[in-house]
């Protein structure tokens, strides 16, 4: 499926400001009510032929080809190619939250995941100062923006078909379901923590799509509302994997403790959801917390972002 309709500048320039602001926390914001979550076939289709859009227009195989030169030469980049890297990365990441929450597979191609997961791997180790692996990652991004790669996976973005109205109902409630029995669980990893949080952002990335496409109060505040449960938890994944890095922590093993801002906020989107069961069993919120997290001890990162 190819993007059907031409978006204005103007819409774009929305979206980007969306993206950009998608883990601002709001302290005061609440949940809409109820929390809407109707969306047609064709407000699917519509949201996934603004974000292919999006990317498309923002996403230059030339630039990240640059970029990835730059560091293969001094494995770090300047403040601007930073921020430029940070720009093309989070239209790769919106594209993928698109591509999972409307595909009939729910799954982004193999190998749009694959580049997202390189390029959030190459960020972590030049962010880290890790040598040897922005020289590993920005080896494989280079290649993964070879021509023949890059067809690869434009052909694959523009193959993509979207689900239908119920299916995409479904897959959100069962995403929810998940948080919710994730937080039910006494253990919690960094890696699992992580996917928690990208569940928060494909519904961040949903509904600043549609408040975009179809202006709401609803949507707005629900937008806003993930957005700051989205940053708390970006917050905190920095910090783990900074710490994996160092070697302070087992990325997929070491124990963490889910600070209370973050549960209070899961836990009121779980039980207000439509469809879903009023008490989450998430148990008391504990007092103390730390939004950094316990001192995390030894070993390793491993397991890019998917």
């Amino acid at each position: 499926m190819t993007a059907r309709t031409p978006f204005s500048a103007e819409i774009l320039d929305a979206v980007f400001e969306a993206v950009e602001m998608d883990d601002v926390v709001d302290p005061v914001v609440s949940l809409p009510d109820p929390i809407p979550v109707a969306c047609t076939r064709d407000e699917m289709r519509s949201c996934l032929d603004l974000c292919i859009q999006f990317w498309r227009e923002g996403a230059s195989r030339a630039e990240l080809r640059d970029l990835a030169a730059t560091l293969l030469a001094t494995s770090d980049l300047p403040l601007d190619a930073r921020v430029r890297f940070k720009h093309i990365r989070a239209r790769y990441k919106h594209l993928r939250f698109a591509l999972v929450l409307y595909g009939a597979r729910h799954k982004a191609p193999l190998l749009f995941r694959v580049t997202v997961a390189v390029m959030g791997n190459l960020q972590d180790a030049f962010r880290n100062g890790h040598r040897s692996a922005v020289m590993g990652y920005a080896l494989l991004l280079r290649l993964l923006v070879c021509w023949p790669s890059w067809l690869a996976v434009r052909r694959g973005v523009s193959a993509a078909r979207i689900d239908d109205a119920a299916g995409f109902l479904a897959f959100r409630s069962a995403e929810i379901g998940r948080l919710t029995r994730w937080l039910n669980e006494p253990d919690l990893t960094a890696h699992r923590f992580h996917a928690m949080r990208k569940i928060v952002s494909r519904l961040v990335s949903y509904y600043d799509t549609m408040r975009i496409l179809e202006p709401d109060e609803r949507m707005f505040r629900m937008s806003r509302f993930l957005s700051a449960i989205n940053g708390l938890m970006g917050s905190l994944h920095d910090d783990l994997v900074e710490a994996a890095l160092a070697g302070r922590r087992d990325y997929n093993r070491d124990l963490l403790h889910l600070p209370d801002d973050i549960r209070e906020r899961l836990v009121a989107l779980t039980r207000a959801y439509p469809g879903t069961f009023a008490g989450t069993g998430a148990g008391p919120v504990g007092a103390g917390a730390n939004l950094a997290g316990p001192d995390a001890s030894r070993l390793r990162f491993s397991g890019p972002e998917a």
